[in-house]
């Protein structure tokens, strides 16, 4: 497990804090600090990640464990990226004979189709293809347009874990998009943090696994992704401003159940882990749209 500063929001007493998670609860920073930086986002605005940090040392949890339920860590962001088929197996996936692609295919999702760590992702009643996608999150810090590769790095504030819940059927309603099929409410998650980015060495090479119901289904390595963090930031920033608190959904390994033979999609009950060296570890069940 990551030593860096694990930033969350959360809910606790019917109320909304952001604060660092310790190993035995969290300490809310939200009360001190909230009348100036109102959500987790506006502290990464104002470039006072470190200063929160600080503050927290020494003191006390303010809930236990038990006591939070998490949402998504930034709440909201004022875009959502998702990168498709970013690693080699994976373009080998689509069978399609085409070599990988000389740019990152990517997709808007919103952020009312993400949920927060230990909560249910919901299979709609429109279709019963929800699978999984596990994925590594930067969040922007430092925002910035036409960005260089060189200093691509510096605009992250942090890291944190995906799961791009997609409705199969969906993705293919229409011939060249995939919206509708990934942004159907309560479908994927982001989570359980945001672990504070520090160096490059965080991200280099992290391990990145997903199970379901204890099975191994997807497992690589961010080393192997055929676009890097660097490249993301730089391309994405070339067509659009990146702003502070904005999320990028770097790729999914093979192994999703859509390609297994024969497909399995989610079914209620079903849990999905989604665990990354230095990150954590993302967890949901399934339930059905009542």
């Amino acid at each position: 497990m990551s030593n860096y500063p694990k930033f969350a929001t959360v809910t606790a007493n019917e109320t909304s804090h952001y604060g660092i998670v310790t190993d035995t609860g969290f300490i809310c920073l939200s009360n001190t600090f909230g009348a100036q930086y109102p959500t987790l986002k506006h502290v990464i605005e104002a470039d006072q990640l470190d200063a929160l940090a600080e503050a927290a040392k020494g003191q006390q949890d303010d809930f236990t464990e038990a006591e939070i339920s998490y949402q998504i860590p930034i709440d909201n962001a004022e875009k959502l990226i998702c990168i498709g088929v970013n690693y080699p197996a994976r373009n080998e996936e689509y069978k399609d004979g085409q070599e990988a692609p000389p740019f990152p295919s990517m997709f808007i999702r919103f952020a009312r189709s993400f949920t927060g760590h230990n909560t249910p992702l919901i299979r709609p009643k429109a279709s019963e293809q929800l699978d999984y996608e596990g994925e590594v999150v930067i969040i922007i810090g430092k925002g910035g347009r036409h960005i260089p590769k060189a200093t691509a790095l510096d605009h992250i504030a942090g890291i944190s874990l995906c799961n791009e819940g997609t409705l199969r059927d969906w993705v293919r309603h229409a011939k060249f998009n995939v919206t509708q099929g990934k942004n159907f409410d309560s479908t994927g998650a982001i989570g359980p943090w945001m672990v504070a980015y520090k160096d490059e060495s965080q991200i280099a090479d992290i391990g990145l696994t997903t199970k379901v119901n204890g099975e191994l289904r997807q497992q690589d390595r961010t080393g192997r992704m055929m676009f890097d963090f660097r490249y993301l930031i730089n391309y994405v920033s070339t067509f659009t401003t990146l702003a502070p608190g904005d999320i990028i959904v770097t790729g999914t390994p093979t192994g999703s159940g859509a390609r297994l033979d024969p497909p399995v999609y989610l079914k209620p009950g079903d849990v999905v882990e989604i665990e990354a060296e230095g990150i954590g570890r993302l967890c949901n069940t399934i339930v059905d749209e009542v």
